[in-house]
């Protein structure tokens, strides 16, 4: 565990947090004292109004025992609590330079989010090599599908369905995500020997095509992009002069001019070139879908 650090207008200052080794960095935590209410609301507002970084360590260094409550929580995805606290600090940080005392909330119901935040980040980037969550409703699933299953073995039906609707997803969300929390990670490229290669076999690296140097492919998108645009040409030229001026303008040239300078050049107003722009597209749509 390394010593903590905040930043605000490009000064650091070190919190003096032992670093021998993580036990003693929780004991020391625990050992700093809890600030009042009074106290924290004053120390925030030195370090609001002036600038007093000696007051946010104080309030940081009184808040760290928290966050390795928060921390212990997450500690079921396999990767070591030291990291996670450390990246609970670094959400305790953001929050102290964004919390303003004169709201009248203790600073840790505020900081409860900025922690959570940067310790769910650190998991997703870093509980396996291939991403499990991307879209919300993956990442709320992530975060609560393990403590919704009260056993070990795969969800049945009913469970399936009492999961996505306490949690607001669809039933094949639950499925898929249940099948990215229980699976293995599989190497792309293992180390194989002379003697048995089922390693070789069984691994992506095995059995997946690379396409991204066929040359028959490179040639059948060369040719179909050179078909899309001799047609998108045909279907432009078969517009008036106006309305093709007007398409050029608006979105093939370079520099596209504005409704209004268009309107202008035509002596017409703006939602007249929009009606024109509008109609030349509807038939160019035509066109290219006959």
């Amino acid at each position: 565990m390394t010593n903590e650090l905040i930043q605000k207008n490009d000064t650091m200052t070190t919190l003096p947090i032992p670093v021998s080794s993580f036990e003693n960095y929780i004991q020391a935590v625990k050992s700093i004292t809890v600030l009042s209410r009074e106290q924290e609301s004053q120390l925030a507002k030195d370090f609001l109004e002036k600038d007093d970084l000696q007051a946010a360590e104080k309030l940081i260094m009184s808040h760290l025992r928290y966050v390795v409550f928060i921390a212990r929580g997450y500690s079921g995805y396999g990767l070591p609590l030291a990291d996670l606290v450390q990246e609970g600090n670094v959400g305790l940080m953001k929050s102290v330079k964004r919390f303003d005392p004169s709201v009248g909330v203790r600073l840790i119901s505020f900081a409860v989010h900025w922690i959570r935040a940067e310790i769910h980040e650190f998991i997703l980037k870093n509980w396996r090599i291939v991403k499990v969550a991307t879209t919300k409703a993956q990442r709320k699933l992530f975060f609560n599908l393990r403590s919704k299953k009260k056993r070990m073995a795969w969800l049945n039906h009913s469970e399936v369905h009492k999961i996505a609707k306490d949690l607001g997803v669809k039933p094949e969300t639950v499925v898929e995500m249940e099948s990215r929390l229980t699976g293995s990670d599989i190497s792309f490229d293992p180390a194989t020997n002379d003697d048995n290669d089922e390693k070789s076999y069984q691994s992506p690296a095995g059995y997946l095509k690379n396409l991204s140097n066929d040359p028959a492919k490179e040639v059948e998108n060369t040719n179909l992009a050179l078909f899309n645009q001799q047609r998108l040409n045909g279907a432009l030229n078969s517009l008036d002069e106006r309305s093709q001026d007007i398409l050029r303008q608006r979105w093939l040239n370079e520099d596209k001019s504005t409704l209004q300078t268009l309107g202008d050049q035509y002596n017409v107003s703006a939602e007249r070139i929009r009606q024109l722009e509008n109609n030349a597209m509807s038939k160019i749509r035509k066109l290219l879908e006959t």
